[in-house]
């Protein structure tokens, strides 16, 4: 965990403590742990629309390249005499 082990974390609980006082630590950590769910969900949020908007682009892509695929298998209409109709 960010290279923190136990007696640096006890020394942080304890500035903490010494810092912000016993009554205001519950208070501290209740809005500590609403902000980090906070931007979990809006981490979450993010990452969703960014895989949502990679699908949309991966599909219109398909579709320009199947387009492009049935236009090219397509026979182009000319108004050419063909083989059987010029021996009629």
């Amino acid at each position: 965990m960010f290279g923190i082990g136990i007696p640096e974390l006890m020394i942080i609980m304890v500035i903490t403590l010494i810092v912000v006082g016993p009554h205001k630590l519950p208070e501290l950590a209740r809005s500590l742990g609403k902000g980090l769910a906070e931007f979990k969900k809006a981490s979450n949020d993010f990452r969703r629309n960014i895989e949502e908007e990679a699908k949309t682009a991966e599909v219109k892509e398909r579709i320009v390249v199947e387009a492009a695929g049935k236009e090219s298998v397509e026979p182009v209409k000319t108004n050419e005499a063909t083989p059987d109709k010029a021996c009629a």
